[in-house]
């Protein structure tokens, strides 16, 4: 190493992985026979595995630099570059570690009393290490082959903690299908990886991102195709509609599995963008699909999760929701606030389900609600002018400039929908002047923060992401006014519920909403058909 802290920084962050690696491969020593002293084993390497990756990003932070360093390489034929054992040290990595290793800390913390007693309470922790570890060492993949590796990895050990009760028919479907669209997903990032090894004629990602940066004019046709299967791997890792389907069925899993799923592993969708973005910015074709794709999703999950009564399922649905409002910012462009997203998603969702007993217990306990009214149109076009103009006058606070990033616009007026909903809520429960003044008092305090949020993002990532924008005609303008578009008219449905439930068509459009509108029914039939699901009974060992 050239310089001391970045020695420091190469050993906190290998560790990181390391310590959960020996922990689940040596953990089958003491597996389900000393469970509750393989939890507290648990507990101590992932805790210690934040602890490391906290002290990393503070090194990083005060005395760090951008750097890959090859601890091992194999040359690859035909001038495609090596595999290697590398890592990468930049910022991104920093963030997702830091992020990572707390949810798995938490995640194991929780787990120690919600399985206490389970009688495979052990064999869980073995392939939750294991799965965490493969995670880490994904994010701190400094090569794109050891990258794919990493993802087949997290893939096949996440499959044991969706199968952790093999008498569950619903368990065992969702895992297959799990399988499937891995699998998928693994052909099209490695097919995409050779393709941009065999054009740059590398497979390091500092060195990627160094020959895109030099490019000049139109991007190779190998580089378009890997760019639209980087697109495919994201949009099945990550569960876009139509194959939203075994996010959905995976509630059959512990509650910590889900937590870990919901708040880790699914965000590798979005991660990959992120770091392929000195591609994709270039991609223009990609992105779009890219942003069409997370648009979708967007729509269809966002109308679906209304009808949702189960809580799991309901969270279920707003990941997919939320993981297509990811890909739409990689879509259009905007990696510093999908980071943004990426970090304050996972957080919020390992808390709502690790929490989603409690909340069951709240929605039951007798409350008074205030009774709803219907907000008028006067109210309806006070409320879009305040949240508009607020949101305008924010962002260009922060430096929010539409002329120069046109992506922003789409972004904007997402902001404004989000802040009438608010608004909006409280015309309706009728509480007086004073309510609304707090409520939009509340809203310019969430619309600060999150420009302010963006800002921090923009700075801290600003030498770790690409600083070429994507090239804005005719076509992403008229995706742009699509984005506004789509976002009015949910918010439209769903301030007026009330009012269509009255039509008859409604009715039946719930219905079909409930049912998430049958896309998934094909593919549970085929696995069906051609694996035939035979739950093991309760009790009988594996």
């Amino acid at each position: 190493m050239s310089s001391n802290p970045n020695f420091i920084i190469l050993m906190l962050i290998s560790a990181a992985p390391l310590l959960l690696w020996a922990t689940g491969l040596f953990g089958n020593v003491l597996a389900d026979k000393h469970a509750r002293r393989l939890a507290r084993l648990s507990i101590g390497a992932t805790g210690l595995s934040f602890l490391c990756a906290i002290v990393a990003a503070l090194v990083y932070a005060v005395d760090g630099q951008a750097l890959t360093v090859t601890l091992f390489s194999i040359a690859l034929p035909g001038d495609m570059g090596a595999l290697a054992l590398s890592i990468y040290i930049n910022t991104v990595t920093m963030m997702m570690l830091s992020l990572v290793s707390f949810v798995g800390f938490v995640v194991s913390r929780y787990a120690r009393n919600y399985l206490q007693g389970e009688r495979h309470q052990g064999r869980f922790y073995i392939w939750l290490n294991l799965t965490l570890a493969s995670i880490l060492t994904l994010i701190v993949s400094g090569n794109m082959l050891m990258f794919v590796l990493a993802w087949m990895s997290t893939s096949l050990c996440l499959h044991y903690l969706l199968m952790f009760y093999p008498e569950r028919a619903g368990a065992i479907l969702a895992a297959r299908k799990k399988i499937i669209v891995s699998r998928l997903g693994e052909i099209c990032l490695l097919i995409a990886v050779l393709l941009i090894g065999s054009t740059l004629h590398t497979m390091e990602f500092e060195a990627v991102f160094h020959a895109m940066a030099a490019m000049t004019g139109p991007l190779p046709v190998a580089l378009q195709w890997a760019s639209g299967l980087i697109v495919a791997a994201a949009a099945l890792k990550t569960a876009q509609f139509p194959l939203q389907g075994w996010l959905i069925q995976v509630m059959e899993a512990p509650t910590p599995v889900s937590a870990l799923l919901h708040a880790g592993i699914v965000n590798g969708g979005a991660f990959l963008i992120i770091r392929t973005s000195p591609i994709m910015s270039q991609a223009v074709m990609a992105s779009d699909v890219l942003t069409i794709i997370g648009l979708v999703t967007i729509a269809a999950a966002g109308l679906v999760m209304l009808t949702q009564t189960s809580v799991k399922v309901f969270l279920a649905w707003s990941t997919t929701a939320q993981m297509g409002f990811m890909l739409l910012e990689c879509g259009l462009g905007v990696y510093s606030l999908a980071m943004l997203h990426l970090v304050a998603h996972s957080l919020y969702k390992a808390h709502a389900f690790l929490s989603s007993g409690s909340g069951v217990d709240i929605f039951r306990a007798p409350t008074v609600h205030a009774a709803q009214s219907i907000p008028k149109f006067w109210q309806w076009i006070v409320v879009l002018a305040f949240a508009g103009l607020m949101t305008i006058g924010i962002g260009s606070a922060f430096g929010m400039d539409i002329k120069t990033q046109p992506a922003l616009l789409a972004l904007g007026t997402i902001i404004t929908v989000a802040v009438t909903q608010l608004l909006l809520q409280s015309f309706k429960t009728g509480m007086g002047a004073i309510f609304i003044a707090r409520a939009a008092g509340a809203s310019a305090l969430v619309c600060t923060a999150y420009f302010s949020l963006h800002s921090a993002f923009h700075f801290m990532l600003e030498t770790s992401l690409p600083a070429v924008r994507m090239i804005n005609g005719p076509g992403q303008f008229a995706l742009i006014g699509l984005v506004m578009l789509v976002f009015f008219a949910i918010l439209l449905i769903q301030q007026n519920l009330p009012n269509l439930a009255r039509y008859p068509i409604a009715r039946r459009a719930y219905v079909h909403l409930y049912n998430g509108l049958y896309v998934d029914i094909p593919f549970s039939r085929l696995v069906r058909r051609f694996c035939p699901i035979y739950a093991r009974p309760k009790g009988v060992k594996s």
